[in-house]
């Protein structure tokens, strides 16, 4: 599976594939990826907001 199919499943972009297998570890290894990379998404938007938009108002 490519490494972009993966992200937009696992932002809900794209539907999951129903021939997959689905293993209780697996839900839980998507879900920790899910929230590992909202929370890396989160972490740009500050920093580009602390080094782009903040000096624009000093």
């Amino acid at each position: 599976m490519g490494i972009l199919r993966q992200l937009a499943e696992y932002l809900y972009i794209k539907k999951k594939d129903p021939d997959q297998p689905r293993t209780q570890w697996m839900k839980y290894m998507h879900g920790m990826n899910r929230i590992s990379l909202i929370m890396f998404m989160a972490a740009l938007l500050i920093i580009i907001f602390k080094l782009v938009i903040l000096p624009m108002f000093r």
